[in-house]
């Protein structure tokens, strides 16, 4: 028997039409949930502050962040290693819930900067377009919206991961509710934790994304203008320490336009990369394998001070 459609299934099963509308530039009707979330913050002068509240997001955001450098980055754009479908759906579904979009929208958007980085093809380039667009502005812009799947063909033959694109807007707004019956679930049966809804709601999950959205960005931004060059790319990327701290290894970002496609972005041990450590201690329980090492021969190759 012939199957009849389903407007919904097929809708959540099947990427929307790639249309391009003509449309460019920020329409901020188009942007209120991230309008949102950059003013919601504010809210912290009313709900006060507790040492758990302050925790639960430092946790939401080094969580939320392992999943944008480890498998957005790392495993969607890069196929830097191997993990079963289950884990690829579970780390894209906390990566969306970081308000960064679906993984399929991401990959897409760093493949097409990895071949056009620093050109006017580049879509974030601050050498091209300056600070606050390679930082903030590209993101907001309407021929930005689109999925660009002739980036990401290889993972359209999943489709959960095109379920996980339709619904990556609804996942964060869920996840938002939760915290807030957390909190007040923790306010009537552990007080002592001194919390409430509204205050975990702020923490743990408003300042958390700002955070984790905006160090993300720096990569683009702060990375391409700010600090040491050790690989000589037709590019501005830069390696800088501080943007590493904050994005779990991120930071060294000169290396990693040198070798793109290796699990590791610090190449040597003073270079802190958290994600590779993780990777690491995930690799120990069979949750990713087969990490792609880092040969000596390219770490060592195009160097501009040998």
């Amino acid at each position: 028997m012939r199957r009849i459609p389903d407007k919904w299934t097929d809708r959540l099963f099947r990427l929307p039409e790639q249309k391009d509308e003509g449309k460019k530039g920020i329409y901020w009707t188009d942007n209120l949930p991230f309008l949102l979330f950059h003013v919601a913050p504010i809210a912290v002068f009313w709900v006060g502050w507790s040492a758990f509240a302050v925790a639960f997001a430092a946790l939401y955001y080094l969580v939320r962040m392992f999943a944008i450098t480890a498998f957005y980055h790392r495993y969607f754009s890069h196929h830097a290693f191997v993990t079963n479908r289950f884990f690829q759906f579970l780390f894209a579904f906390l990566g969306c819930s970081s308000m960064q979009n679906g993984p399929l929208w991401w990959a897409a958007i760093h493949r097409h900067h990895h071949i056009h980085a620093d050109t006017d093809e580049d879509l974030h380039s601050p050498k091209i377009q300056g600070f606050v667009w390679s930082h903030i502005g590209w993101i907001l812009a309407a021929e930005n919206k689109r999925i660009r799947v002739e980036y990401v063909k290889d993972w359209l033959r999943y489709p959960e991961l095109i379920f996980l694109e339709n619904i990556s807007y609804a996942i964060p707004i869920v996840e938002a509710g939760i915290i807030l019956a957390l909190g007040h679930i923790l306010s009537l049966y552990w007080p002592g934790l001194h919390t409430n809804g509204p205050q975990l709601l702020v923490w743990g999950f408003f300042i958390s994304t700002l955070l984790c959205s905006h160090a993300t960005f720096s990569i683009n931004s702060v990375d391409h203008m700010y600090g040491s060059r050790r690989y000589d790319m037709p590019n501005t990327s830069r390696n800088n320490f501080w943007t590493a701290v904050l994005t779990l290894g991120e930071g060294w970002h000169n290396n990693h336009h040198h070798y793109p496609i290796t699990a590791k972005a610090g190449f040597y041990w003073w270079e802190l990369d958290i994600t590779y450590y993780l990777l690491m201690l995930l690799s120990l329980f069979g949750i990713v394998r087969n990490l792609n090492p880092l040969p000596d021969n390219i770490r060592d190759s195009k160097r501009l001070n040998p």
